[in-house]
Order: structure tokens, then C-alpha cells, then sequence
């Protein structure tokens, strides 16, 4: 009797044991398994801050849809001088500005403050500031033309010869095919030297206007602007 009491002391000491030994450890084995799980609320988080960035893109992009449609009001710039000018078109927001010479001989307008405005491309009022605007201008000293004759590039000669006289000799060269043989001589028989072309006008030619080109030479007599042929 006193051994089986002993014994079942045994086995119910060993049961305790064995259930001690296991409770914490296993629940702290189940609970650190779980703790690899993605944190709840995360991908919300995520999926709003890619909602928030999605729309912080949108809407650059419709402000700079804006910027790009901006419209402004260009002034009337006729009879101004043509730095003036420019720098009256860029206050008002446009910066795509070129000029031309409306007289026609292609002369760069090297010093703008030598330059006055004859007219303009386009006209004064409501554009988009990415409008290029083209001034026609002449020298202060120049009287505007009645009409723009520098609007347009030289057209190409073609197969027969232009009627050059009255025009600018660097218009006439610009015309001609860049192979063609030219020679340009003094019509005032002073035999000066022709070093800026745009400041002389053509008297003469050779072969004559209409004539067939086919490779031949040309030969153009001219003058200054201010002389008579």
C-alpha cells in the first residue's frame, strides 16, 4: 500500500513537470510565429500614399498644361525701336522673338538698336506666350516699305534665270544653286571691292532673266542702295 501511494506521488509529480515545461516555452514559440505576419493597416498605408502621389502627379501635370495654354496680350510694337520693342514683347511674357529685314536684303539685325519696327507677326491682342512673334524692321534712317518684302525666304532660281535687278546681291547669290560660278562687278565703274553684298543692289545680270541655266556662269553688275545704276 505505502509503495503505490509512492508511486502515484511519482506519476503526478512527472504530469506536473511535463505540463510546466511545455506552457511557456510552446506559447512563446506560437506567438513569435505569428509576429511574421505583415502588420495590420500597412498595405492601406501604402495603397493612400500611392493614391496621394498619384494625384500630387495629376495635378502637376494640369498646372503645367496650364503654364503651356497661358495666353498674354501682346502690345503694338509698329514704330518702336527694336530692342524696345523686344524687350517690351518679354515683359509681357513672349520669349520666341526673331526680326527680318523688310526692305528685303537680308541683312541681320547685328545691333537691334539701330532697328525700328515696321510691323508685326502676329498682331497686337490675346496669344499664347508660345507664339513666335517676327518683327519687320529697317534702319532708323530707313523709311519703312508699303508692304513687307522680307517676309518670305528667297525662292530658288530653278532652271531659269530671275530677274535679279533691284534686289539685294546676297538675296540673288542666295537664290542661285550653291554650285553656280558667280562673279559680281562694280556698274558704277569705280571698280570697288562688293564686301557686303546686302548693301548692293543688282543693275544687270547675265544670262538674262528667263534665260536656261544648266551650270552657267552668272554674272551680276551692282551698285550701293543709295546710287542709281
Amino acid at each position: 500500500m505505502h509503495a503505490r501511494s509512492i508511486a502515484a506521488a511519482l506519476v503526478v509529480g512527472t504530469s506536473l513537470f511535463a505540463l510546466t515545461g511545455c506552457g511557456p516555452d510552446q506559447a512563446s514559440s506560437t506567438g513569435t510565429s505569428t509576429t511574421t505576419d505583415k502588420p495590420v493597416g500597412t498595405g492601406e498605408a501604402d495603397e493612400g500614399a500611392s493614391e496621394e502621389k498619384a494625384g500630387d502627379e495629376k495635378a502637376g501635370g494640369e498646372k503645367a498644361g496650364d503654364e503651356k495654354d497661358e495666353t498674354a496680350a501682346l502690345p503694338d510694337m509698329t514704330g518702336k525701336g527694336l530692342q524696345s520693342a523686344q524687350d517690351q514683347a518679354q515683359a509681357a511674357g513672349f520669349y520666341g522673338l526673331t526680326s527680318h529685314d523688310a526692305l528685303g536684303r537680308d541683312r541681320m539685325q547685328a545691333f537691334d538698336r539701330n532697328w525700328k519696327v515696321c510691323s508685326q507677326t502676329p498682331k497686337a491682342g490675346d496669344h499664347s506666350t508660345d507664339t513666335k512673334v517676327d518683327f519687320a524692321a529697317v534702319k532708323l534712317e530707313e523709311t519703312c516699305p508699303a508692304q513687307d518684302a522680307g517676309a518670305e525666304e528667297p525662292r530658288a532660281a530653278g532652271v531659269k534665270m530671275p530677274d535679279f535687278t533691284g534686289k539685294a546681291v546676297k538675296v540673288a547669290r542666295a537664290a542661285l544653286d550653291s554650285g553656280t560660278s558667280i562673279t559680281v562687278n562694280d556698274a558704277s565703274g569705280q571698280d570697288r571691292f562688293i564686301l557686303m553684298e546686302s548693301n548692293w543692289q543688282v543693275c544687270g545680270q547675265e544670262p538674262a532673266a528667263g534665260a536656261k541655266l544648266d551650270g552657267r556662269p552668272v554674272t551680276l553688275s551692282a551698285v550701293k542702295f543709295e546710287e542709281s545704276c
